[in-house]
């Protein structure tokens, strides 16, 4: 079983890129790819760009990355209540090449922040909008406090409730 997680975000210290490595490292008997979102970087989308360099390479990489894997787990980052512009450039590019850009893979929906709510609101949002594009959400997860409830020297949730409520969730709808 093959599975590529990413956090939704291009930040070097991504929080939810950690968190997303973590899960994705819970899967027993799993080959595990994680992303990193700089590695597909590309300009603003717009029509008039499209028109101009047509499809982008970096997109088609991208869908053929999650094209490869079994199950996907993203963890969004949370930018003002919504996806982080490096996510959302990125899902519009590849929603010009192929409407399911999730290619109905089944996914583990994630979010965190440094704040209470845990990325509520775009955990919400990818909720909402993704199995519109293909995603097979089978399983959402929030960890509130990012900083107060994981660790990262070793890289894994400190919280053990949380941390068991992850695993519960894995077991049950992987």
């Amino acid at each position: 079983m093959k599975i590529v997680a990413f956090g939704g975000s291009n930040s070097t210290q991504s929080i939810n890129k950690h968190l997303a490595t973590y899960a994705a490292s819970l899967f027993e008997n799993a080959e595990v790819e994680v992303l990193d979102l700089n590695d597909f970087a590309m300009p603003l989308f717009s029509v008039d760009l499209e028109k101009e360099v047509g499809q982008h390479d970096l997109a088609k990489a991208f869908l053929a990355k999650l094209g490869s894997a079994d199950i996907l787990v993203v963890s969004l980052a949370e930018n003002n209540n919504n996806y982080s512009a490096a996510f959302k450039n990125l899902f519009d590019w590849c929603s010009r090449i192929v409407k399911e850009v999730f290619q109905q893979k089944p996914m583990l929906l994630m979010a965190t922040s440094p704040g209470s709510r845990g990325g509520a609101s775009v955990l919400e949002i990818g909720r909402n909008a993704l199995p519109r594009y293909g995603a097979d959400i089978k399983a959402t997860f929030s960890l509130p406090a990012f900083n107060a409830n994981f660790d990262l020297e070793q890289n894994k949730i400190s919280n053990a409730e949380l941390d068991k409520e992850l695993r519960n969730l894995i077991k049950e709808c992987f």
